[in-house]
Parts: C-alpha cells; sequence; structure tokens
C-alpha cells in the first residue's frame, strides 16, 4: 500500500509519517510495541485492577497476523501483564511476546511460559527495608509499596499532594536504591526501584535486533518509555524507519513533545490500532 488511508490520523513529523508508510507498505517487516499501563490500559488508582482496555485485545488480534510481530514491554512482571492483558490463549496473538520487568522477564505465546533470571539481591534488601524507612522518614500516610516482584514501586497517588509526596520522595528513595546497588525510575506518581541495566530501550533494541525490523511503532504513555523512544530515534538515525506513539500528553510533556502522534489514551490506542489492522493487506 502507497498511501496513507485517510481515517488514519496523521503524524506530525516527517520521521513519523516515513515510519507509517513504511509500516504500511511493508507489514510483514514490522514491529509493533506497545506498553501496557496507560497505553492498553487505563490508569486506575489500584494497579492490581488494571486490565487491558476492551477494545484493545480485539484491535491486537487483528493486527498481529498482518504484521512480523507484537510486543507488549512493560515494568509489570511479565505473568501479571499477561493475565491482565487477556493475552494467553487469544486468537491471531499466537506469537506474541510480552517483555516484562523492563526485559528482564520474557513470556512467549507460543510456549505460554515466562524465561527470567535470578533475582538482584538488592530487590530483596529493599523489600525487607522500605516499609521502616519510609515511616522513619514521615512518608508512610498516603504512600503505598506496590510489591512488582523484581522490582519495588512506591506510589504518591493516594497522598494529599501526589505531586510534594513524589518530589519529597524521590532524593531518599535515590539514596537508598544506590545503597543496594538499585535505580529509581520515576513515573505517574510512582518512583520504582529496579535494577540497573533493565529499561524499556534495551529490550525494545534487542527485540528489534532479534526480529530483524524494517519498521517499528512503539506506543506509550509515562516517562520509562522515554528509553524505548531513544531506540526508536536510534534506530532511524540507522535507516530503519519508526513511529512513535504517545497515549495522551497532559501528564508527560516529556514524552508527547517527542512523540510524531498522540493519541488522547487507551481507548483511542486501541482505535488506531484496529484502523491500521484494516488498512494492512491480510
Amino acid at each position: 500500500m502507497g498511501s496513507q488511508p485517510h481515517d488514519l490520523p496523521m503524524p506530525v513529523t516527517a520521521a513519523g509519517r516515513e515510519g507509517l508508510e513504511a509500516l504500511l507498505a511493508a507489514p510483514r517487516r514490522a514491529v509493533i510495541a506497545l506498553d501496557f499501563d496507560g497505553t492498553l490500559a487505563d490508569i486506575v488508582p489500584d494497579p492490581d485492577q488494571a486490565r487491558a482496555h476492551p477494545d484493545a485485545l480485539p484491535a491486537l488480534s487483528a493486527l498481529a497476523p498482518r504484521v512480523d510481530s507484537v510486543a507488549v514491554i512493560t515494568g509489570r512482571p511479565a505473568g501479571v501483564a499477561v493475565r491482565y492483558g487477556g493475552f494467553a490463549g487469544a486468537a491471531g496473538l499466537e506469537h506474541l511476546v510480552v517483555l516484562g520487568h523492563y526485559g528482564a522477564e520474557r513470556w512467549d505465546a507460543v510456549s505460554g511460559t515466562v524465561s527470567a533470571p535470578a533475582e538482584h539481591p538488592g530487590v530483596a534488601a529493599v523489600r525487607a527495608e522500605l516499609p521502616g524507612f519510609l515511616d522513619s522518614i514521615g512518608a508512610w500516610q498516603g504512600t503505598w509499596i506496590e510489591e512488582k516482584g523484581r522490582a519495588l514501586a512506591v506510589h504518591t497517588r493516594r497522598a494529599a499532594d501526589p505531586a510534594a509526596a513524589f518530589a519529597a520522595l524521590r532524593e531518599p528513595l535515590a539514596a537508598l536504591a544506590a545503597r543496594h546497588g538499585l535505580m529509581v525510575e520515576p513515573g505517574r506518581a510512582v518512583l520504582e526501584l529496579r535494577p540497573p541495566g533493565m529499561d524499556k530501550g534495551v529490550a525494545l533494541t534487542e527485540f528489534l535486533a532479534e526480529r530483524g525490523a524494517g519498521a517499528v511503532l512503539y506506543a506509550g504513555d509515562d516517562l520509562g518509555d522515554l528509553a524505548a523512544y531513544s531506540a526508536v530515534e536510534k534506530r532511524r538515525a540507522e535507516g530503519v524507519p519508526g513511529l512513535l506513539v504517545c497515549s495522551g500528553s497532559a501528564e508527560v510533556p516529556e514524552l508527547s513533545a517527542r512523540a510524531d502522534l498522540t493519541l488522547p489514551g487507551p481507548a483511542a490506542v486501541a482505535a488506531f490500532l484496529s484502523t491500521l489492522a484494516a488498512a494492512l493487506h491480510p
């Protein structure tokens, strides 16, 4: 297909338009990579209640058979993302890959199993220390800890002033993480403590190399997706066209400022993926 269908939104950048055109022209060489929370699933106060948008799974099931591959790249454990996304056994997603914990874990639909290295010892140490640490600095009220298996996250969304709580915690949590060989990844009212060398850019770069991708679309919504954006930009500089999609823009202007196409949330992302699937020849 040599021209863009009129019902597909137009990327605002030349590089984004080139990426979309390359995807439309040779979909069998294209990789579709997507964040989960905020991109395929709406952000909710309790992350354990997050589920893929009802339109997301049908859109992915229609799109996946028409491209080289679809990968979900998330900070969640791979198995949790699979469960909350409803991906296991879904028609059309027989070759889906979920890269959890920023690529430290991998679930392949073909095998239905998760592969992962041993846990970083610093995570266990911080897990034991974090509750008392938050209490000792007077930050317990309104904050809460999310257990992520290979990482831990401190949320401030329920605090009386989420932004102030977030700002107050950044430096102490960074010091705690550093003592145990970990790093802190900021997000939307959340600070995640995890091992270094794990990010969505590394995960995406390795997956694109594995697939020999001729084009890539990446969609995300948060600061953790900036590394994946950088990976796509690097591939574009090397001659591999790419399209950067931002799901929402109000909370993370750093992401929307670099995006080729901004969509107002998971419902719109699902609609875009569905329209894209329809635009591609089976």
